[in-house]
């Protein structure tokens, strides 16, 4: 049989070992806590630094465009409509004009000449059936790039032309 001490000291022993095993136990969920705020912390910084990307990049694609650009675009609005009001308007010249500078020399350096790229040598001649735009559309979004101050996503959306064609 255990004495008084014995059984004092044997709980005081059992009672040290619940508190440490308490202890143990809110470690344990500290640690938890901890870990799930780090997890749920580094997914909330992942997906802001993904929104923030998205609001970065603002350009379109061709999915985005109007089909065909030398079809049914605002661009081809403008200029079968050989309105000098809507030619001065857009690029800064009356229908004569645009058709002087176009029958000058620009178109047959249009058709002439290769678009550069840098992974070609640009040697070959000019694919004009893979071009956007024809002589005509090349000179317009041209001249509606120098004489106007709106922004390159909307030449985009005129002429139906993807950002590389712009820049």
């Amino acid at each position: 049989m255990l004495s008084q001490d014995d059984f004092v000291i044997a709980q005081s022993l059992l009672l040290e070992e619940l508190e440490e095993e308490e202890d143990d136990e809110e470690d344990l969920l500290s640690l938890a806590a901890v870990a799930g705020t780090m997890v749920y912390g580094s997914e909330e910084a992942r997906e802001r630094r993904n929104e923030a990307q998205r609001d970065r990049q603002q350009y379109l694609m061709r999915s985005d465009l109007l089909p065909d650009p030398q079809r049914a675009t605002p661009w081809l609005a403008v200029h079968d409509s050989w309105n000098n009001r809507a030619y001065i308007t857009t690029m800064g010249f009356d229908v004569a004009t645009f058709e002087h500078i176009l029958e000058s020399d620009f178109a047959s350096k249009w058709n002439s000449t290769p678009i550069p790229r840098s992974n070609s040598k640009g040697t070959k001649p000019p694919l004009l059936g893979r071009r956007s735009l024809d002589a005509a559309g090349g000179l317009g979004l041209v001249l509606h790039y120098l004489t106007s101050t709106m922004l390159d996503v909307s030449l985009m959306q005129i002429f139906a032309i993807i950002p590389s064609t712009v820049s």
